[in-house]
C-alpha cells in the first residue's frame, strides 16, 4: 500500500477509530493517543496489509491497542482520594493501616504540590480535594476543556513520578 492510499484510510476512518478507542477505554484523552498510535502502527505495517477490507484491518489494530492499554491500566494507576477514603472507612482497618493510608494521601498531596503551575493546583483540587472538572473550571474561571487537559497532563506527570519511585 502506498502513502496516498494510507492517507485515504486515515481520512476515511479517523472518527471511527477514535470512537472505538473511546468506547473501549472510557477515557477521552487516552483515546486520542490510542487513535494516533493505531494509525502509526497501521502505517508501519502497511506493507503487510493485503488490501482487503481496510476498515476491518484498521479497527482490529485500534481494538488491539485498546486491549493493551487496558491490560496495563493497573500499572498506570495513581491512587485517588476516593480510593483511599473508601478503604479507610472500612471498619476492619487497623491503626497501622489507617496511618499508612493517611501517609499515602499526604504523599499524593506533596507530589501534586511538586508539579509546576497550573498543574499543581488543578491536581490538588482534582486528586486530593475530589473536585470535578466543572467545579475546578468555575473556581479558576477557565473552560472545562482546559481543566480536563490540565488534569490529563497532571495525571501523566504524577504517573511518571510514581514510576520513577517504583511505586506506581
Amino acid at each position: 500500500m502506498n502513502d496516498e492510499n494510507f492517507t485515504q484510510i486515515v481520512h476515511e476512518y479517523q472518527k471511527l477509530v477514535f470512537g472505538i478507542c473511546v468506547k473501549l477505554t472510557g477515557d477521552y484523552f487516552a483515546a486520542q493517543d490510542l487513535a494516533q498510535e493505531t494509525f502509526l502502527a497501521g502505517y508501519r505495517s502497511r506493507n503487510q496489509f493485503d488490501g482487503e477490507n481496510a476498515k476491518a484491518w484498521i479497527c482490529r489494530i485500534a481494538a488491539n491497542k485498546c486491549i493493551d492499554y487496558n491490560r496495563e491500566a493497573a500499572r498506570r494507576m495513581v491512587p485517588t482520594e476516593d480510593e483511599l477514603l473508601e478503604s479507610s472507612e472500612a471498619p476492619d482497618h487497623s491503626p497501622e493501616q489507617i496511618y499508612m493510608e493517611r501517609e499515602v494521601r499526604q504523599k499524593l498531596d506533596a507530589r501534586c504540590r511538586s508539579l509546576k503551575e497550573p498543574y499543581s493546583e488543578v491536581a490538588r483540587m482534582y486528586f486530593c480535594e475530589e473536585k470535578k472538572a466543572e467545579e475546578i473550571a468555575l473556581v479558576k474561571k477557565i473552560s472545562v476543556k482546559t481543566v480536563q487537559t490540565q488534569i490529563y497532563r497532571a495525571r501523566d506527570m504524577l504517573r511518571e513520578i510514581y514510576r520513577k519511585e517504583g511505586t506506581g
